[in-house]
């Protein structure tokens, strides 16, 4: 890499603007994947805890099946706890409402959750008696409520028997009651009071029992599609980051194709002086792949510092597949693009040096 150094000495401006353009899309492609990372938990962490192998929901009128509108009878749920291979079978109640506390009052998501066969963080929520509720560590805080405190619901006090650890669900911080008291809540708030969505554990024959009972059941990954505000909020901003790498990728190969183009007859006169094809290739590679790993390294920096200054105030995820993540896949794009510059180095003919073409 010889010539490359000297070229990143001699021309440190030009060098510069670029890395100053890579770190700066870096940046924009790490703060919007914390954000996507932030609001794709504030959206789903609550559905991420729900306990089973399996969620089964009600489609309604032959349409997909959503979080929304579902509704399982009993009916179906003694047909789900009576399927061959089931182990256990937990309804689970989910509706959107508004609590006030001693401190502060706000929109909430109700959960109706039992015991539950799994122990997870949102199960553990899960209050002994009908008159209490178990709050997320985000329901405190926009309730000003603590462990003993007083809420309201849909004109219904209840007691705080429990803070636990961040829950949301649609943007809603969450609210957890017994199954019976989400019931007469959910029908005070002009819903049925049936399940939302059963969490289901064993290993029936989940396509013939969803079939049977008209039902659909999903594994919790797969069925993040049945919220409808998540389908397009992360489709968004997710094509927005794809345009950005595509964007990088185009940046870097112009700047180094117009730059190859420059250098035509010092490529040429290396030729002719005996330089081969492969280690220009490299050179040529090499010097992009340094611009590209200082520019990267600061926008990973620039990320970090203001993720964690905007984590307070932004839903905000700073973590290895938030930051190095994208800066891996920056770098490997911008090589691609500097890739496409070296047609001038290996079509370069060394007669150029010697003026046949001059």
């Amino acid at each position: 890499m010889y010539v490359a150094w000297r070229d990143l000495r001699f021309a440190r401006g030009r060098f510069a603007l670029i890395g100053a353009v890579v770190a700066l899309i870096t940046l924009l492609v790490g703060f919007l994947s914390g954000l996507t990372g932030g609001l794709a938990a504030q959206n789903v962490s609550a559905v991420l805890e729900l306990p089973g192998d399996r969620l089964v929901l009600q489609p309604v009128d032959g349409a997909a099946a959503t979080f929304t509108d579902s509704t399982v009878s009993d009916t179906t749920v003694a047909a789900w706890r009576a399927a061959p291979g089931v182990d256990a079978v937990d309804p689970i109640g989910i509706a959107q409402g508004r609590a006030e506390g001693p401190g502060g009052s706000g929109g909430v998501a109700l959960f109706g959750l039992g015991a539950g066969s799994d122990s997870t963080a949102l199960t553990a929520l899960a209050p002994a008696r009908d008159g209490d509720v178990g709050l997320s560590a985000g329901a405190a805080s926009a309730l000003g409520a603590a462990v003993g405190d007083d809420i309201t619901v849909a004109g219904t006090t209840y007691r705080v028997a429990s803070v636990g650890g961040d829950a949301w669900y649609s943007h809603t911080p969450v609210v957890a009651l017994t199954t019976s008291a989400w019931a007469a809540l959910d029908t005070r708030l002009g819903g049925s009071g049936a399940a939302t969505v059963l969490g289901v554990s064993g290993s029936p024959a989940w396509d013939d029992v969803a079939a049977q009972t008209g039902t659909t059941a999903t594994g919790t990954l797969a069925s993040l599609t049945a919220l409808p505000t998540f389908r397009s909020e992360i489709g968004s901003l997710a094509l927005m980051i794809a345009m950005l790498f595509g964007v990088s990728a185009l940046v870097v190969g112009a700047f180094f194709t117009v730059w190859t183009m420059q250098r035509a007859g010092d490529i040429a006169v290396l030729k002719a002086l005996g330089a081969s094809t492969p280690a220009l290739v490299r050179d040529a590679l090499g010097q992009a792949l340094v611009v590209l790993m200082v520019g990267v390294g600061i926008g990973i920096g620039l990320t970090a510092l203001l993720g964690a200054a905007a984590g307070g105030a932004l839903p905000f995820v700073l973590n290895p597949l938030t930051t190095l993540a994208p800066g891996l896949a920056m770098i490997l794009l911008g090589t691609l693009g500097a890739a496409v510059s070296l047609r001038t180095v290996t079509n370069s003919d060394p007669l150029t040096a010697l003026g046949s073409t001059r």
